[in-house]
């Protein structure tokens, strides 16, 4: 589902300066805007406009208190749509950019809403897909991860984002390190010894590729009566790296059917509905279709549960210091003690599946 609903306290919009200004800088007539918010996602704000009940746009913010630079930077967000929107149909158009702290406080971008239906764990199951229609959904997935990242960046005029990309695994496993000591409200030791086998067991880079950092089911727009994708979202991650490192994102929140009750109750992706593969399979199906080799694939996976870890405790802190009142903030540091221990049981039994 894809539904916007009443506005969290705390997160509301100035109603006013917002129709002010998307007056002035569309030249626009607004008899009416009405505002409501996704309840999806647990980074940046998310609001949909209704203006004049025929206009439908999508306002991307970031959160209250966040202090997490390059995850919050809408100028970079907007950017990347920017630049891929004429060549890659299956993102939102945007529409307009605003970095007057006046108007709502922080940065903000506005987009086109994109309709179609979000697969995301908890979707009522008069909604789930069959198991052949799943199966169709997770080759349109992979297909699309791989044309993703065989997109020229130089073309598309994105090869300013690179910093270092031959660096890239190097760089994300330091970079992540700091950020997780920088958020650390309580020790777990799980994610601790995570840290300390990744930083010894970095592999070269695979290649260089635009990269999307959170590629999974609940970011993509799905057709259900074409089995294609209408858009791909959340690009506030996006960079020039090393591709298979993009793969280790995705697989972190992959659950397997066969996982754990106490990390399928987390609710990351709904990737054990049936006519869903294994991390391995996806691993190797990426593979497959891109011809790149596999095999540091424990370590890409371990990345990936590491990440996810990072990002659960940078969230998990802002909700401790009060600076959100989201309540399903409340028990993210499960969730980092759960993908800490996931991520070392891979590196134990060297191995994706099977475990527990």
């Amino acid at each position: 589902m894809n539904e916007a609903t009443e506005i969290r306290k705390g997160e509301e919009l100035d109603k006013t300066k917002l129709t002010t200004f998307i007056k002035n800088e569309m030249r626009l007539n607004i008899d009416s805007l009405h505002i409501s918010q996704f309840a999806g996602g647990y980074s940046n704000l998310t609001y949909l406009l209704e203006i004049n009940e025929t206009i439908k746009w999508v306002l991307r913010k970031p959160p209250v208190g966040a202090n997490i630079k390059s995850g919050h930077d809408m100028s970079r967000e907007y950017h990347v749509l920017k630049a891929l929107f004429p060549s890659y149909n299956k993102v939102p158009k945007p529409i307009l950019f605003c970095n007057d702290l006046d108007i709502l406080g922080s940065d903000f971008y506005i987009m086109e809403k994109v309709e179609g239906w979000i697969l995301r764990s908890g979707t009522a199951t008069d909604f789930l897909p069959a198991p052949d229609k799943m199966k169709q959904i997770f080759n349109v997935f992979t297909d699309n991860f791989v044309i993703l990242h065989q997109l020229d960046i130089h073309d598309i005029g994105l090869s300013s984002l690179a910093v270092e990309p031959e660096n890239y695994p190097e760089r994300q496993i330091f970079g992540w390190t700091k950020r997780y000591f920088n958020s650390k409200t309580e020790d777990v030791a799980s994610v601790e010894n995570l840290a300390h086998w990744l930083a010894g067991h970095i592999p070269k880079t695979s290649g260089i590729s635009l990269i999307h950092n959170d590629y999974k089911y609940d970011n993509l727009v799905l057709d259900l009566l074409s089995n294609d994708i209408n858009a791909v979202l959340d690009w506030e991650m996006s960079t020039i790296g090393d591709p298979l490192m993009d793969v280790g994102s995705s697989l972190g929140y992959w659950v397997n059917a066969d996982d754990p009750d106490w990390l399928k109750d987390i609710n990351i992706s709904p990737t054990t509905l049936p006519g869903n593969p294994s991390r391995e399979e996806l691993l190797h199906g990426y593979a497959l279709r891109s011809g790149k080799d596999p095999g540091n694939g424990v370590f890409y996976f371990a990345y990936g549960m590491f990440k996810l870890a990072v990002i659960a405790q940078q969230i998990y802190a802002r909700y401790k210091g009060g600076h959100t009142r989201n309540p399903k903030f409340a028990n993210l540091h499960k969730v980092v003690d759960a993908c800490g221990t996931m991520g070392m049981q891979a590196v134990v039994k060297k191995r994706l599946d099977t475990l527990f």
